[in-house]
């Protein structure tokens, strides 16, 4: 399996669980690795066989944009369902850090695999 990935994709966005957080937006950044077969592409240099990037890059950004979860737990989930399902993935592995959440840290977050089921 191949990956087409997307690094440091941030958008903001209303998350978190205390009552200050509901009321700002907060910088999400997001990695993602999404599995697919790059051969065709490769064969035929055609971009329909490609996995459009910019495509997904844009639906996740729209998506987490309007989100409102209170966990990057649930909103990882998610974003994950929405690139299989949308996208026709395989396979997706999504990062999703909340930065200055910590103090004295970069960054916090989690990081999830998914496979289509």
């Amino acid at each position: 399996m191949d990956i087409v990935y997307i690094r440091d994709l941030r958008v903001d966005a209303c998350i978190g669980i205390y009552d200050w957080e509901r009321k700002i937006r907060q910088q999400i950044k997001i990695d993602l690795e999404m599995g697919w077969d790059n051969r065709p592409a490769a064969e035929t240099d055609d971009i329909q066989y490609t996995l459009n990037y910019k495509e997904s890059a844009k639906l996740v950004a729209a998506y987490v944009q309007k989100s409102e979860f209170q966990l990057v737990e649930t909103l990882a989930e998610r974003v994950a369902e929405l690139l299989i399902k949308e996208m026709k993935l395989p396979w997706v592995k999504v990062s999703l850090g909340k930065p200055v959440a910590v103090s004295g840290s970069q960054e916090v977050g989690v990081i999830i695999e998914r496979s289509a089921k």
